[in-house]
């Protein structure tokens, strides 16, 4: 039984890798596709496939963070002085409360349930960062009309998240059905 999780671990993790590098293909590639990520598909994976909660909140976080240092050192390096270790918090709030709100709605796993998992992710994304753009810059007026306005901007970036978020739930939950199908010796119990 061990060694069915210790393979369903590396498993898991082995998708998680493949599908994080995916977040450069629109860099390396040239062009845009801003906001279309595998994150929030990470993120509910793992919220629902995770038995030691710790892994559920830690898998995606370590995710973003690595990935972050490649895209905002090597892509973004302009935006920032020097050398970024760790930018954009609240972008990792935002995932914190997905695998959080993941956690609660993916303890039985359903179309239904990961369809609305993703997104609910993709709102909770937008609600945050945008948020916190207009909180914490001069972009926008510091009243209710400035936060509106701050949301409404934000509206063109909220359709790739959502699309990614569907997209890479599919591809997740979808795979790992098909996997559990196959070889329903490997994924008998959670990693």
């Amino acid at each position: 039984m061990n060694q069915q999780v210790n393979v369903r671990w590396g498993l898991v993790a082995a998708v998680v890798i493949i599908l994080a590098l995916s977040r450069f293909l629109p860099h390396t590639l040239s062009f845009s596709l801003f906001n279309f990520s595998p994150l929030g598909g990470i993120a509910l994976f793992s919220a629902a496939y995770f038995n030691r909660k710790y892994m559920a909140y830690l898998l995606p976080m370590v995710v973003l963070w690595l990935t972050n240092l490649l895209l905002d050192n090597l892509f973004f390096a302009q935006y920032y002085n020097g050398f970024a270790w760790f930018a954009n918090p609240e972008v990792y709030f935002a995932f914190l409360l997905i695998v959080l709100m993941g956690s609660g709605l993916l303890n039985k796993i359903t179309v239904p349930r990961v369809g609305i998992a993703a997104v609910s992710a993709s709102i909770i994304f937008f609600v945050v960062t945008n948020f916190y753009a207009w909180f914490n810059t001069d972009l926008y007026p510091k009243s209710q009309e400035g936060l509106i306005a701050c949301y409404v901007a934000a509206i063109p970036f909220y359709w790739n998240t959502l699309a990614s978020d569907i997209f890479y739930s599919v591809v997740l939950f979808g795979g790992f059905e098909l996997v559990k199908r196959q070889y329903p010796m490997w994924v008998l119990s959670k990693a």
